[in-house]
């Protein structure tokens, strides 16, 4: 099977092509700019590199969020379009899923993925890994940083906290240094490698009905249901004139 993984949920842009083989080539860039203008050149570039032709690809993987609202929505989209254009395979992984199996393979460790959410909040999860799998905890949520840290004190295990954006709620998890697994920069970051290992075996989605992940409105949608509180939500978002 040959197949594209794309994530785009942060900063952090990771393009990945694998095979049966193993990965083919990747790209990984923290630079903060518009993944609009990156994303398809990249993919672009790499399917030269390793010269497949765009009927090759059988599969997309793509990081489904949450994270940027932006971001998320840029990969996704990318990811439905080609999938729809190549009559490709398509599916979903969670980014903070894809960024927790970074973590260091300890039995019983608990990996704790942690995207910034503003205001003292983030987007996090619980996973845990058993007899060499990665294992669901609990469920993706948005919540303080400062909730989870006490919520985490309180397991019984080793934790890995995961994420360049941990570094923006020391002050709330700083209680946690005690049974917190300190690793390396590099298993900070996201790769599509990663989400392409996470990806490979899994139920392909429906490319038409497949949306975005966010665990959280937009702050612009929660103004607008502030400010409309007679309208139902999930409903009708055009103002009756």
């Amino acid at each position: 099977m040959k197949l594209l993984a794309i994530d785009t949920s942060n900063q952090i842009m990771s393009v990945a092509l694998t095979n049966d083989d193993g990965i083919v080539t990747e790209r990984t860039v923290n630079i903060k700019r518009n993944h609009s203008i990156q994303l398809m050149p990249a993919i672009s570039d790499m399917m030269k590199e390793a010269e497949w032709a765009p009927k090759d690809i059988s599969r997309i993987v793509v990081a489904k969020g949450p994270g940027s609202y932006t971001g998320v929505r840029i990969g996704v989209t990318v990811a439905k379009t080609l999938a729809f254009s190549l009559d490709s395979e398509l599916v979903g992984v969670s980014s903070l899923e894809v960024l927790a199996a970074n973590g260091a393979q300890i039995d019983g460790s608990y990996c704790v993925p942690i995207f910034d959410a503003r205001r003292g909040n983030i987007y996090t999860g619980l996973y845990q890994y058993q007899n060499g799998k990665l294992i669901q905890i609990e469920n993706d949520t948005h919540i303080s940083a400062e909730k989870w840290a006490s919520y985490l004190k309180k397991l019984d295990g080793p934790v890995q906290l995961l994420g360049s954006d941990r570094s923006k709620h020391n002050e709330a998890f700083k209680g946690l240094s005690e049974k917190e697994i300190q690793l390396p920069l590099s298993r900070q970051y996201i790769r599509a490698s990663v989400l392409a290992e996470r990806g490979e075996n899994r139920e392909p989605v429906n490319k038409h009905l497949f949306e975005p992940e966010y665990l959280k409105l937009a702050e612009a949608e929660q103004n607008w249901i502030a400010e409309h509180p007679d309208l139902p939500q999930g409903g009708q978002w055009v103002e009756k004139l």
